[in-house]
């Protein structure tokens, strides 16, 4: 039964030094740097891709005529 601590040990302490290594990567590639941006980006309808109608649905784009490739 504690032969299994042989492997679950290294396992547990490989797999924190990758996490600690991403988040170290994730602190110096700059993904924590505008925390506002997102919030404040998603109230401001300029950004929004698709525009939502007054009965709260995404509104319809017109639909293209279907291709008549033969």
């Amino acid at each position: 039964m504690l032969n299994i601590l042989v492997y679950l040990i290294p396992l547990a302490l490989l797999l924190g030094l990758g996490g600690l290594a991403v988040y170290l990567w994730a602190l110096r590639s700059g993904q924590f740097d505008d925390q506002d941006g997102d919030p404040n980006q998603i109230l401001d309808e300029a950004h929004d891709k698709h525009p939502i109608d007054d009965k709260g649905g995404k509104k319809n784009k017109p639909k293209s005529p279907p291709s008549t490739d033969s």
